[in-house]
């Protein structure tokens, strides 16, 4: 078998098997969620159940995690004397409440909020008439509507809106918190922050109680990242089987996104997959490009799957059956070396700095193109910690320390100024209590390797 031939058996790591026909006489399925076909819950699809079974792997309970966020969450209100946490970010959202609505859209249409306070009570503002999509949540007390005050949706009585919101908002604090106005918020429109210093809130960063509380993982987030990897790398390798000459950029990203899609996957972060010398420069997104025999195809999966889970994974492949070039294979292998020795580096207790310092440096006709950063912290989507380069530790690092259960990913760019094609690679790791465990199993391209 070659690295390009991963039997199924090989994608998993756990032993612990499922029977997806065990569904059949049971009210909930294998993560806890009810069995019910008709039901307003979201979630993996049998397709994912069957081939989690068959890879040997264990979906999350669902009760045990969305208890475990909740406690992480107020575990940080509480060590900084916080009464409470206000959110609009719909990942801190999804989060806290581990409920979902139009995830991109209020991206950009902050319609969705939720309040978590210090003793754990916790009040969701869905986008109205959307009630019946928390109704599975028991750890979501209440659900109001009312969180919307962005131009789009209250025009010329934004004010208003946001005062009304705010007047509720220390309603609950003034129920759950007595005379704490000690509030963090992530992210809230000009007229919402402006409406809660007249109510004398004290306003704090909750974007660090957010990052901070997501960045240890359980057993139960582990594994459902476990499940988003093995289904991202079922659906690589039907994306690297249409990757065939005479197709368009596109029409291999198509594939990725409907096989995330099949599965319970949600959504692409970005489209950053690129062909041939489109390859060098970094960070061109697919399009209407045909793909050539003997190119390089390089790509970022950025892929939120089950669970909302993101599986942030880099391969880079070859486009037919062309021998590589003796550069197009020394790409690659800086690229592999250089995440291999990063990789093999971590373990908990490091400082931030100290993998920097501690890694593999690119050769210097690299650097200038050289990705953001090192490796950075995953789970619903790209996460704290980002952890850089020597070039930029001094103007864009920060330091922290490396713990069990935070998971990062591990990445590399190589493609020098002015070259003709570039290689990405990146995998997916856990931080465990003596070193790592890499939860990637996609295969490296061993052609590129020899």
């Amino acid at each position: 078998m070659t690295m390009n031939q991963t039997s199924v058996s090989q994608l998993g790591t756990s032993n612990n098997k499922i029977d997806p026909s065990r569904r059949r006489h049971n009210p909930f399925k294998l993560d806890g969620s009810i069995n019910d076909n008709d039901r307003v819950e979201i979630g993996p699809t049998d397709l994912a159940f069957k081939e989690w079974h068959e890879l040997g792997l264990t979906p999350p309970n669902l009760t045990n995690m969305r208890e475990y966020r909740l406690s992480r969450i107020v575990k940080e209100l509480q060590k900084r004397d916080l009464a409470a946490v206000l959110l609009f970010d719909p990942l801190n959202i999804r989060y806290a409440t581990d409920s979902t609505n139009m995830q991109v859209w209020v991206t950009h249409n902050h319609a969705r909020a939720c309040l978590v306070t210090a003793s754990g009570h916790m009040v969701l503002w869905d986008f109205h008439n959307c009630e019946h999509l928390s109704a599975h949540l028991p750890l979501v007390k209440e659900v109001r509507s009312g969180a919307s005050f962005f131009y789009f949706e209250t025009g010329n009585k934004t004010t208003a809106h946001a005062a009304h919101f705010a007047a509720e908002v220390d309603s609950i604090l003034a129920e759950h918190s007595g005379s704490n106005k000690r509030l963090a918020v992530d992210k809230i429109e000009i007229a919402g922050l402006r409406e809660l210093d007249k109510l004398d809130m004290q306003v704090f960063d909750g974007q660090e109680v957010m990052e901070l509380a997501r960045a240890i993982k359980n057993e139960d987030e582990i594994n459902a990242m476990r499940c988003s990897l093995a289904s991202t790398e079922i659906a690589m390798h039907a994306m690297q089987r249409a990757t065939v000459p005479g197709v368009t950029e596109n029409d291999i990203w198509a594939v990725l996104h409907a096989e995330n899609i099949r599965r319970g996957g949600e959504w692409i972060e970005c489209r950053i997959l690129s062909s041939g010398v489109r390859t060098n420069p970094w960070f061109q997104e697919c399009g209407p490009r045909v793909v050539q025999e003997g190119e390089l195809l390089a790509f970022d999966t950025d892929l939120i799957g089950p669970y909302g889970i993101c599986a942030d994974l880099s391969r880079t492949w070859m486009i037919g059956g062309r021998e590589p070039t003796a550069e197009q294979k020394k790409l690659y292998r800086i690229a592999y070396d250089h995440i291999q020795y990063n990789m093999r580096i971590l373990k908990p207790g490091m400082s931030f700095s100290e993998v920097t310092q501690s890694g593999l440096l690119l050769p210097k006709e690299y650097r200038a193109q050289r990705y953001g950063v090192m490796m950075h912290g995953v789970g619903l989507c790209d996460e704290y910690p980002s952890i850089r380069y020597p070039e930029d530790l001094l103007e864009h690092g920060y330091d922290g320390v490396l713990e069990p259960g935070m998971a990062l990913c591990v990445e590399a760019y190589v493609g020098a100024v002015g070259g003709g094609e570039g290689v990405k690679l990146e995998d997916q790791i856990i931080i465990t209590e003596d070193g790592f465990e890499n939860l990637t199993h996609y295969p490296f391209e061993e052609a590129l390797l020899k």
